[in-house]
């Protein structure tokens, strides 16, 4: 009786650590998106297999410093890769279920 107690409250605790560790991912992988630049990058290379740094810029309308933030600290958290040809590098997505990230924000009916 003890054991299969001791195996039921075993299994019960390995379930909830997964769990947590399933929702820390989750909230990590939100947080790095939750800009609208980041999310205007990923919906963009959603559409696109593979863009340089300058078509970026050029789609999203931002300053290149501010690009390349964005850019580094999406690749750094594994959304993004990029491979250099030559003097470019272009980027693209790692993790492409990320994007559906913004397909279901847009069903979302928030009160604001």
């Amino acid at each position: 009786m003890y054991e299969n107690m001791f195996i039921y409250l075993y299994d019960r605790m390995k379930q909830q650590e997964n769990s947590i560790q399933r929702l820390e991912k989750a909230a990590l992988i939100l947080k790095t998106v939750a800009h609208p630049a980041r999310l205007a990058i990923i919906d963009l290379l959603k559409r696109h297999q593979e863009l340089t740094v300058s078509e970026i810029i050029q789609a999203i309308e931002l300053e290149q410093s501010l690009t390349s933030h964005h850019l580094t600290n999406m690749k750094v958290r594994g959304i993004l890769g990029s491979k250099r040809v030559g003097k470019q590098i272009f980027y693209y997505l790692k993790e492409r279920d990320v994007a559906k990230v913004i397909d279901c924000i847009e069903h979302c009916k928030p009160n604001f």
